[in-house]
Order: C-alpha cells, then sequence, then structure tokens
C-alpha cells in the first residue's frame, strides 16, 4: 500500500481528502501543520507528500525545502489557494513535483499521484561515467562533478539531463520533452520545464563550452 503523508491544516478538508485517498487503497497519515510534517518524515517513510502551502509554525515552502536538503528523491505535490505564479515557479525551484490549486478535482490529484509515482518507480539502467563536457555525469546516483564541485541532481533533473546529452546538438521540441516525463502539455508543465532547463544551465555553468539554447516556439538545443 503507497503511504502518503498530508500536511493540511484545515482540519476538515484534510478529513475529507485522506478518507478519499484511503478509499482509493492509499495509506495516509494527516498532519495539521509543517513541524509535525517534518517529524513524521524523520519517524517514518513515506513514498509521496503532500502539502499545503499556508500552514502554520512552518510553510510549506519552509518544509520543502527541508526535505529536499535531507530527503533528496522523496517526491512532493504542493496544493495551495493561491495562483500567482511566483508562487508556482517558487515551488518548482525548491523541487516540487507538482503544483494544484485549490479547488481542484480530487480524481485530478490521484492521477497526478499516480503520474509521479510511476516515474519515480522507474531504474536508470545507465550506471557508468558519462563525460559531459569538462563535468563527468553518473545517471544511476544522480551525480554531476567538475573537480572539487559535487552536485547530487533531483531523480527528474538526472533523466531530463541524459535526455540532452543523449540528443546533443538536435533541436528537441519542448513537447516532446513534456510528453515523455510530465505526460501532459499544459501551463504547469511548461513553467516547470522551464525551470528544470534554468537549474541545469546553473550547473553547468562552469564549462563555458556547454549550452542549452531556448529556440523560441520551436524548442530546446543542448550543445557540448
Amino acid at each position: 500500500m503507497i503511504k502518503v503523508l498530508l500536511a493540511e491544516d484545515d482540519r476538515d478538508f484534510g478529513y475529507i481528502l485522506k478518507k478519499y485517498l484511503e478509499i482509493n487503497n492509499y495509506h495516509v497519515v494527516h498532519v495539521m501543520n509543517g513541524e509535525e510534517a517534518l517529524e513524521m518524515i524523520k519517524k517514518e517513510t513515506f513514498d509521496i507528500c503532500i502539502l499545503d502551502v499556508m500552514m502554520p509554525k512552518m510553510d510549506g515552502f519552509e518544509l520543502g525545502e527541508k526535505i529536499r536538503q535531507k530527503h533528496l528523491n522523496l517526491p512532493f505535490i504542493y496544493l495551495t489557494a493561491k495562483q500567482l505564479k511566483e508562487d508556482i515557479i517558487k515551488g518548482l525551484e525548491i523541487g516540487a513535483d507538482d503544483y494544484m490549486t485549490k479547488p481542484f478535482e480530487v480524481d485530478e490529484l490521484l492521477l497526478r499521484i499516480k503520474n509521479i509515482l510511476r516515474r519515480a518507480s522507474k531504474t536508470n539502467p545507465i550506471s557508468e561515467k558519462i563525460s559531459i563536457g569538462k563535468y563527468e555525469f553518473i545517471p544511476q546516483s544522480f551525480e554531476l562533478s567538475l573537480g572539487d564541485y559535487k552536485k547530487i541532481l533531483t531523480e527528474r533533473e538526472s533523466e531530463l539531463l541524459l535526455y540532452l546529452f543523449q540528443n546533443k546538438g538536435r533541436v528537441i521540441p519542448k513537447d516532446e520533452i513534456l510528453e515523455k516525463y510530465w505526460e501532459e502539455v499544459d501551463f504547469f508543465s511548461k513553467r516547470s520545464l522551464d525551470v528544470f532547463i534554468s537549474k541545469l544551465r546553473k550547473y553547468l555553468n562552469k564549462d563555458e563550452d556547454l549550452k542549452i539554447e531556448s529556440l523560441r516556439g520551436i524548442g530546446i538545443r543542448f550543445l557540448v
């Protein structure tokens, strides 16, 4: 049974969401604030977290940052009543796997959870070290390094970097990447892809010969 941590300070909404998930065969632990959520993550193992952004004691953004520091590959989804693009981008930059604004259909949340868990369950068969310019990259361990610099990527960052490298020099339509890794093409996924590309550029900026070009209206090209 998939184990879900639900951090939602609205008791009634949290109760309803918990019961709906349990009806669909998820085991759900519901906590009321960010501090409780963090303590629960330290004590127990979860397959995915659903985090409300606006919570007392510790908000969802701070909690997400702490999760990424200690539990790099634990997927989480943000829930929020806000529809500000800035908040969506902030959540993605922290490392959220998805972002849903209230109100939403619970069936849509279930579908997104299934998609995220399906991606997370995929194992990457490539374990050897790959040279990308001056960098060394080990896809299986998500490790990118250059000299004393070492960066452990998230699973999706690693998948995206590997795909760009495997298709280096080719203009890759954005929809191709979205359909392969996000499994949908919408506003959220497009903004999410932009954020991930921006992060990869930052990780690779120690080698001036590496460039990830965004060709407006066409796609993305990785030059090595």
